[in-house]
């Protein structure tokens, strides 16, 4: 079994292989054959060389008609969200530019030699490979979007590496397991009890450990409980304070915690592509005052703390 690598690594998440197996299905999601179908279809090919730098790159020689077959298949995985991605010359324009993320928070967190890590809501794995690239031992995303793990699948079989996995599971239904740093990013606004969440990231975080939790802020303003829509989305439950995040994390039994960035989401970070044809965040914006949200709320920004885990205590 595919899986096999990942649970000598992880023994105790053996029990979740069944689960994991019974996701790659038609039962599961109706897309899946499709989805399968396309990954049966991408040419094979032989990398001359990788880099996990901003754009995650495999090069080597490919034919007119191998690059054609390539793009076909990688589009029937539309819409990919993270990225960039560059696999032969084939140029993968995510909605995000995730890379400009990974560079306000890269700074803040310094080289990442010899870690295990979790990425909760990895999506389809751009940061566990920017991860690797900063020096991790082992990166293991977790979101339950199947089309994501399917990206992750496709992606990788052309970088070939058994360090950077994206498991089809919600974080609950992990086993427990603890890491050297828990990542969890663009997740915590939708939960609606996000202070559960917070406690459930100190369970999965190694004494001394390290957790980084980027989410949507709202500055100057008491955290945000949005009814009905914010920014179009219907699942955003609390969009917390730039200084309520760190009491928030606090409160996890974090320590040490800090707010290292915040910055104001713009429609060049985040956008319609060819690789993602819905609408995006400008469609999400008042056309009148870009400060504001279509709701009235204010416009998206993005908050990144980082906490560490008490060595001692706290149960431990």
């Amino acid at each position: 079994m595919k899986w096999n690598k990942l649970f000598s690594r992880l023994p105790q998440w053996r029990t979740t292989a069944h689960q994991i197996e019974a996701r790659f299905s038609q039962d599961f999601h109706g897309d899946f054959d499709r989805w399968q179908q396309a990954l049966d279809a991408l040419p094979i090919l032989k990398p001359a060389s990788r880099d996990l730098g901003d754009v995650v790159t495999v090069e080597g020689k490919a034919k007119r008609a191998q690059l054609d077959q390539l793009r076909a298949a990688l589009m029937e995985l539309h819409p990919w969200r993270k990225g960039p991605f560059n696999l032969f010359g084939v140029e993968i324009d995510c909605e995000w530019r995730s890379n400009w993320k990974w560079r306000r928070v890269a700074p803040h967190i310094g080289p990442l030699n010899g870690a295990t890590i979790l990425d909760v809501g990895s999506g389809n794995g751009y940061y566990g490979w920017r991860m690797l690239q900063s020096g991790a031992k082992l990166v293991v995303g977790v979101d339950p979007t199947l089309l994501f793990c399917m990206q992750h699948l496709a992606v990788n079989r052309y970088l070939k590496n058994n360090r950077n996995w994206v498991v089809p599971l919600k974080f609950e239904e992990l086993p427990g397991a603890q890491f050297d740093v828990v990542f969890s990013m663009g997740v915590l606004y939708h939960q609606r009890d996000p202070h559960a969440h917070l406690q459930r990231l100190f369970d999965f975080t190694k004494p001394g450990g390290r957790v980084v939790v980027e989410s949507l802020v709202v500055r100057g303003v008491p955290t945000l409980h949005p009814t009905g829509r914010y920014a179009r989305m219907g699942n955003v439950h609390a969009v917390p304070s730039a200084d309520e995040l760190c009491d928030w994390l606090r409160g996890a039994g974090f320590e040490g915690e800090k707010l290292v960035d915040v910055s104001t989401t713009t429609i060049d970070e985040q956008r319609s592509t060819s690789w993602m044809r819905f609408e995006s965040l400008a469609e999400a914006l008042d056309p009148d005052n870009p400060t504001l949200t279509l709701e009235g709320y204010p416009a998206p920004s993005r908050g990144v703390a980082v906490a560490a885990k008490p060595k001692r205590g706290n149960g431990e």
